[in-house]
């Protein structure tokens, strides 16, 4: 299993990654904003997990770029600060598979990543 882990925030993707690692996945790779993440995506992530908020190219237009493109079937959850259900709701319309608000727990992102493999 090969994660994406796409966040401007190197501390996040660090405690995104350690969880992962501690839930027995080790095959990460990680971008600091979606058109970094846009240049490392390839045949071999299976699962993508993005903020919302960077620079660059934000986290609802990187989604919207993979959903158009030829990995449009890899899994995506975002994981962010915004909380609004309008938020969500767009989101969800770009095509994220799941969505987890910002500060979360080690078994809320276990638990949502376990949902979209299944």
């Amino acid at each position: 299993m090969h994660f994406l882990v796409v966040d401007d925030s190197s501390t996040m993707r660090r405690i995104i990654s350690n969880t992962l690692k501690k839930i027995g996945y080790s095959n990460i790779t990680e971008a600091e904003d979606g058109k970094d993440a846009l240049s490392k995506l390839d045949g071999s992530i299976n699962i993508v997990i993005t903020d919302w908020n960077m620079p660059n190219m934000d986290g609802l237009e990187f989604v919207k770029q993979v959903r158009s493109g030829p990995y449009k079937a890899v899994p995506i959850l975002m994981v962010t600060t915004n909380a609004a259900k309008d938020d969500v709701i767009q989101a969800l319309k770009a095509g994220v598979n799941n969505y987890v608000v910002k500060p979360m727990t080690p078994e809320t992102l276990e638990e949502k990543v376990n949902a979209i493999l299944k």
